[in-house]
């Protein structure tokens, strides 16, 4: 099973792959750490947007998109082109979930990855999409934590 781990930063898709085989984890190598939606205001660039992320997935086989998700209200509040990008990942051929970060730390806490992070051979901007992808597989092979 191949993940996708998003993280939506301003108008930018931070990504992570994550795939599992044989009961280990693998990152396999990807063209683009991250995605830019320059065109956010507009429909044209909405649909470039959607047009090149779904095109990565298609391209990489990923199985099961995640989300972190972002507070609607408040201080830490996701802007407008956040939403606009999560809707046009939504409205894609590949499953997309959402995740909370409480569901990312209690999955982290629960089964925390066995490799450092900076043994990993990501980009320190790319952890949160990895713990997402992570914090998601855990969640599928061992449920809820408790």
């Amino acid at each position: 099973m191949r993940i996708c781990g998003v993280e939506l930063k301003g108008s930018e898709a931070v990504l992570c792959l994550l795939d599992y085989k044989v009961e280990s984890y693998y990152l396999p190598e990807c063209r683009q750490r991250s995605l830019a939606c320059s065109g956010s205001e507009t429909a044209e660039g909405m649909r470039q947007f959607h047009f090149a992320f779904h095109k990565l997935m298609s391209d990489y086989q990923v199985d099961r998109v995640v989300i972190i998700q972002r507070a609607q209200k408040g201080k830490f509040a996701g802007g407008a082109p956040g939403f606009k990008m999560e809707a046009a990942i939504q409205l894609g051929e590949v499953d997309v979930t959402l995740i909370s970060h409480t569901e990312i730390k209690a999955q982290l806490k629960r089964n925390p990855p066995m490799a450092d992070f900076a043994d990993m051979g990501l980009k320190k901007f790319q952890e949160p999409a990895f713990n997402a992808a992570y914090a998601a597989h855990q969640t599928q092979l061992f449920g809820q934590p408790e």
